[in-house]
């Protein structure tokens, strides 16, 4: 036997796919092959020939069954380094976007005034109706379409995930990473595919075949936090990790067809994936922000405004008028 057992690879493969039947098609013009041009049936010993067969079979079979296992394993502990990968990313992403902003302690007057605005506003809010509503209508409404801009002419609209469905493969993206998707017409092992992750390039392929993908990115990515795995393998699965974790990308590499980011529509994570205790303290960040946001107290500020409503009304007879509360 050859010392290279991947000399042959590519003129097998090549006749491989002329073989609509698959490999019980192959090993019939194989084996016809040996039965008209050689003497392999009747050049031996009767018997000879399936003792060849059953001991070539059952020797591969045995290396076969030996590398399935190996890929069994290598894939359970890619998808677990990438489980962790995306755990870990999903941790900071939360602690980014919930991190809670400094509270600044009002005094007195500031907070009298505070309250005089907040009455003002719903006075206001009553008066108008929904002049709020209304006013956005109209914002809207001079708001100039997406498809009539010029720039925008020619783009496509992205998929369910916020990327593109293209001939060879998919991808899709959060604003923290990409993750594509190629499907593969036949079984292979992780070594017999070529994946080069680059700072601002990416090139995948099967080896001995032109590459699938092979373009400059649309923007940088994070090689070392970067990963890819063959799942079943029929299909490669790829994630990139943004360096820049603020914008969409308009296409995965330069010669592909750009999709419309401003059609891109980002769903909110689901607070109903977080544990209990994890859950609370996102909610409560929210509800804070939002709180401040329109000039309101906070759930601890409204807390302590309780606590001291309440002492006040248990204890009439004390006057108030000359504290003050920090």
């Amino acid at each position: 036997m050859s010392s290279d057992p991947e000399k042959f690879d590519s003129m097998l493969l090549a006749m491989a796919q002329q073989h609509e039947g698959g490999v019980k098609d192959l090993l019939d013009t194989i084996v016809n092959f040996l039965a008209r041009k050689t003497d392999f049936f009747t050049g031996g010993k009767p018997g000879e020939w399936e003792n060849i067969v059953k001991n070539t079979f059952y020797k591969y079979a045995s290396k076969a069954e030996e590398e399935a296992n190996k890929i069994k394993k290598e894939k359970e502990e890619a998808d677990k380094r990438l489980k962790d990968i995306q755990q870990k990313k999903e941790q900071e992403r939360l602690a980014r976007d919930f991190e809670p902003a400094t509270v600044k302690e009002l005094t007195d007057q500031e907070a009298a005034e505070l309250q005089e605005n907040i009455e003002k506003e719903k006075n206001k809010t009553s008066e108008n109706g929904s002049g709020d509503a209304a006013a956005t209508d109209v914002e809207m409404a001079d708001a100039p379409e997406v498809d009539d801009d010029p720039k925008e002419k020619g783009k496509l609209k992205p998929n369910s995930g916020n990327g593109c469905d293209l001939e060879n493969y998919k991808w899709t993206q959060t604003l923290e990473e990409i993750e594509l998707r190629v499907p593969l017409r036949q079984v292979l092992r992780p070594r017999d595919l070529t994946i080069i992750i680059n700072k601002r390039h990416l090139k995948v392929g099967i080896k001995g075949q032109p590459f699938i993908i092979d373009g400059e990115l649309d923007a940088d990515v994070k090689v070392e936090e970067s990963t890819w795995v063959l799942q079943d393998g029929r299909n490669l699965l790829v994630n990139l990790e943004k360096v820049n974790k603020m914008n969409w990308w308009g296409r995965l590499v330069t010669s592909d067809p750009e999709i419309s980011t401003r059609k891109i529509n980002p769903e909110p994570s689901k607070l109903s994936d977080l544990d209990g205790e994890t859950r609370g303290l996102v909610e409560k960040m929210m509800y804070d922000q939002r709180q401040k946001e329109m000039g309101l107290p906070t759930s601890d500020e409204e807390k302590k405004q309780n606590v001291l409503q309440k002492f006040m009304e248990q204890h009439p007879e004390m006057d108030f008028s000359q504290c003050k509360f920090n």
